[in-house]
């Protein structure tokens, strides 16, 4: 099964249309779609929808989400993964890199992790 990816809301849009238009069968919401969470929802609450939903987090906040994932596991609770985009990396290479991690991860290879872009 391929992975899931919630997109922040603070990531551009692109990321969550093009990554749809690359790969037809890769899942990918953002936050603010119909069935994810509301723009303005608060870190730890998106933590817990992406547990509850089994997406990994796609993001560009670096600095206050280690500190979000220690209290989310504190509390016993799991997620699936947080990947960091880099700001180094054009959108294209971005996207590439989550198209391929996509394809070729195992489910829960990035549980409870943050991992930050490029992977490879």
């Amino acid at each position: 099964m391929m992975l899931k990816y919630l997109i922040d809301e603070n990531v551009d849009p692109t990321y969550t249309n093009q990554l749809r238009r690359l790969n037809s069968d890769l899942f990918a919401i953002a936050v603010g779609d119909i069935t994810a969470p509301p723009k303005g929802t608060l870190d730890p609450e998106i933590l817990l929808w992406c547990e509850a939903h089994d997406c990994i987090l796609v993001t560009n906040n670096r600095k206050s989400m280690p500190v979000h994932l220690a209290e989310h596991i504190a509390l016993n609770h799991h997620i699936p993964g947080i990947f960091i985009l880099s700001p180094k990396l054009s959108i294209g290479e971005n996207l590439e890199q989550l198209i391929l991690i996509a394809e070729g991860s195992f489910n829960d290879e990035y549980q409870d992790r943050i991992e930050f872009l490029p992977l490879f």
